[in-house]
């Protein structure tokens, strides 16, 4: 099995914020937040903020990090970056299949690539998925399935 990590939250994103305008030492920031030493410096090196129109706010601030994260794994979705998949996926919600359905039915089909029922939740309740409405089409009609909050909302 590959290791067990955790994104980096919000909360440690500003302290690292906040430890860089200190001029704190990563291998002390490291310590800290109990992360690996590679883990602070790539992520001071992948988010790093820069802007030509503002050439004296370049830095590393932790809500900017934030979203940049956010925004790089929402790209790497499969049902985003796999448009046609994506509307294979959408076509059988809106004619009546529930993701369990859909992700069977893909792995009875051998269809390459394909798409666990959680990746399908996960995109009915994204940004994308409720721009077009796909709760409406699932059994249920609930906006989010019961004592799944932290699933499909992390914090």
């Amino acid at each position: 099995m590959g290791a067990v990590y955790t994104q980096l939250s919000i909360t440690e994103r500003r302290r690292i914020e906040r430890w860089r305008h200190a001029k704190v030492p990563v291998d002390e920031m490291a310590r800290v937040l109990k992360r690996c030493r590679s883990t602070i410096f790539r992520e001071l090196k992948r988010n790093h903020f820069s802007d030509e129109c503002m050439p004296k706010c370049d830095g590393y601030y932790g809500a900017a990090a934030q979203m940049m994260a956010a925004d790089r794994r929402a790209r790497q979705r499969k049902l985003i970056t796999h448009p046609e998949l994506c509307q294979r996926v959408i076509e059988r919600i809106k004619n009546g299949w529930t993701p369990e359905q859909i992700g069977n039915r893909m792995i009875h089909e051998r269809t390459i690539p394909r798409v666990c029922q959680e990746t399908i939740y996960r995109y009915i309740y994204s940004k994308e998925g409720q721009r077009e409405d796909l709760w409406w089409y699932l059994p249920a009609h609930s906006r989010r399935p019961e004592g799944h909050s932290k699933l499909w909302f992390p914090a």
